[in-house]
């Protein structure tokens, strides 16, 4: 009977090998996958989607004054959605060609307003203050002209590829 009860330990054994084994690698493939992919995401990262944001017709827009425009912003980060108001600038001159500015100053990101008696863009936080036409700065602490947003027209409606750049320094980087 030794030899039976033997053979029934060493089965018995193997056993526990085999399933402490396989325990093992499904839990270091739990714990490892996720690892690896978030330690390697970067190297396969896509670039981000355009956003192209329907800014209105082209004919609701008055020549030679800008108008703000206001839209929701939606980003997904897994399950989470997230909602942000945001806002453009357009301005034209003819009708035509559109120059549409990012709503945010680009000194530290505060918005910025229409100043109707001096014809400038002017930010209220640091008196910082902006040229309508060109966006350039003439006045204050932004390092840099109010940052141009690329604009289409299709089928009389406008666009903008809106992007969010770097605030306080002198490079228009995106963020």
């Amino acid at each position: 009977m030794t030899t039976a009860g033997g053979a029934l330990q060493a089965g018995r054994r193997a056993f526990l090998k085999w399933a402490t084994a396989v325990g093992g690698f499904v839990s270091a493939m739990l714990a490892g996958v996720p690892a690896l992919r978030a330690f390697l995401s970067p190297t396969f990262r896509h670039t981000r989607p355009e956003k192209w944001i329907q800014v209105g017709d082209t004919s609701a827009f008055d020549l030679d004054t800008p108008v703000k425009v206001d839209f929701v912003d939606t980003a997904s980060d897994a399950w989470v959605e997230t909602r942000r108001l945001r806002n453009v600038w357009v301005y034209t001159e003819d009708g035509e060609n559109f120059t549409i500015y990012n709503g945010r100053c680009t000194h530290l990101g505060c918005n910025y307003f229409f100043d109707t008696e001096a014809n400038v863009f002017r930010c209220p936080c640091h008196t910082g203050y902006f040229d309508v036409k060109t966006g350039a700065v003439l006045g204050g602490p932004p390092p840099r002209s109010l940052d141009v947003l690329e604009a289409r027209v299709e089928d009389g409606m406008l666009y903008t590829r809106y992007e969010d750049f770097r605030l306080g320094v002198p490079e228009k980087k995106a963020v």
